[in-house]
């Protein structure tokens, strides 16, 4: 396909997914599967270009006049695929499948159009109604903040060291480089245009066991956990299990780690990667029954509660403008009642580690602090601390108002969104 026609697919796909009120990726899915003609290059471009449409929806919305699915598409390409409109014109002449373009007039406030008149929250490609939220924790640089979760993200590994090294498999994946932060991480940048990253899942390494797709985000806050070999450790809401592959390997294969979640479609694939990483202090239990026979058992309880998902919305751009505020009530119950029930697993002098892959204050700092309120025997530790023992001060580091928790972001930290706290049963 040439780009004219790929730009109507892009628009088309954005049109289905707001139409039927369904996820991106669905949409692109389901255009795939109607289209046997378009390769797998196609998909790939066709994607981003519907990405990158939604991660600037807003402004771009704004710069044309119109909150039109082609305005938003043409506003990614201008703004971050590097094409200029002379440029566009050009490519699409003669091509019979290429949109309608706007005017001439449109194409220029697309590409070079100034926002400064524009709301904050539309510079920042946030729903206005959570600009209160990233104020609170961002302060003034809020803004800057939230536009840094419209950019394209890397494509981040975790090495699994039970069963290679950082270097071995730099070697075996083109363009790998080690990551700045995540002791085990190898990173291939974020990709230009209408390319795409490699299928490193396709790798005979990947196949072997010798690394996980996983943000350096997700890695850093597993380093953070600090779990060591011998414990027992319960990851609580392990979904997947790419935290519970994390920890088994900085374990070094000793001690145990229960593996709960209490949707057992989420917690289905972690049977499969257990075994192809060589995990065997893992242990899985059943997601239709609690395991209460661990309470006050555990010397680290993981945490990693369900969100709004904020900390994505790199990858799931979609997701920033469905997000309501009802939703988000909704996860702010749901993290009280887990919080309240994983309360009872660590032992005296034990830890509960809670992390979300969410930047919302209503989702971290408030649910801790709501949390040691009501449960005195719980002291919050420094975050902070563990952070400049495993990783020091010298390089990117985290948002933290107090050295207590901490905020990752891409902006700050070159990661997707999370937070984490660490607290210590004293009674």
């Amino acid at each position: 396909m040439r780009l004219g026609g790929r730009l109507a697919a892009a628009i088309e796909v954005l049109d289905d997914m707001e139409a039927r009120k369904r996820p991106l990726s669905v949409a692109l899915r389901d255009w795939g599967s109607n289209h046997r003609f378009a390769g797998s290059g196609d998909r790939s471009a066709i994607g981003n270009l519907a990405y990158d449409a939604l991660r600037l929806a807003s402004s771009s919305a704004w710069l044309a006049g119109e909150n039109s699915s082609a305005a938003k598409v043409l506003g990614g390409v201008f703004r971050l695929q590097g094409m200029t409109p002379e440029q566009l014109k050009q490519t699409l002449d003669g091509d019979k499948f290429a949109p309608d373009l706007p005017s001439d007039a449109v194409l220029q406030k697309l590409h070079k159009g100034d926002l400064a008149l524009a709301d904050a929250h539309v510079r920042a490609d946030i729903p206005e109604w959570l600009v209160p939220s990233f104020e609170a924790n961002f302060a003034d640089e809020w803004e800057a903040e939230a536009q840094a979760f419209a950019t394209r993200p890397a494509l981040d590994m975790r090495v699994n060291t039970l069963k290679s090294s950082q270097g071995k498999v730099a070697k075996a994946l083109q363009g790998a480089k080690p990551t700045d932060i995540a002791r085990h991480g190898l990173r291939i940048p974020a990709v230009l245009g209408d390319r795409r990253h490699p299928n490193v899942m396709a790798e005979a390494a990947y196949q072997q066991g010798k690394f996980e797709v996983q943000d350096q985000g997700s890695q850093i806050v597993a380093d953070l956990v600090f779990a060591q070999p011998g414990e027992q450790v319960l990851d609580f809401c392990a979904g997947a299990g790419g935290k519970t592959l994390a920890l088994a390997a900085a374990m070094e294969n000793k001690g145990q780690i229960h593996a709960w979640d209490a949707d057992k479609t989420r917690l289905a694939p972690i049977h499969e990667r257990l075994k192809r990483a060589g995990v065997r202090n893992a242990q899985v239990h059943d997601a239709h029954s609690e395991p209460t026979h661990l309470h006050g058992k555990m010397d680290r309880v993981v945490l990693d509660a369900p969100c709004s998902g904020s900390g994505t919305w790199r990858r799931r751009p979609d997701t920033k403008w469905k997000l309501t505020p009802e939703q988000l009530e909704q996860r702010v119950e749901e993290q009280e009642a887990v919080l309240a029930a994983a309360r009872n697993y660590p032992r005296v002098g034990g830890f509960l580690v809670y992390i979300t892959c969410s930047v919302l204050p209503e989702e971290n700092e408030n649910q801790v602090y709501a949390f040691l309120e009501a449960n005195p025997e719980y002291e919050l530790l420094s975050a902070g601390e563990v952070w400049q023992d495993l990783f020091g001060f010298d390089k990117r580091t985290p948002w933290s108002s107090d050295m207590k928790t901490i905020t990752l972001t891409p902006a700050s930290t070159g990661t997707d969104g999370f937070f984490f706290a660490v607290m210590e049963r004293r009674k």
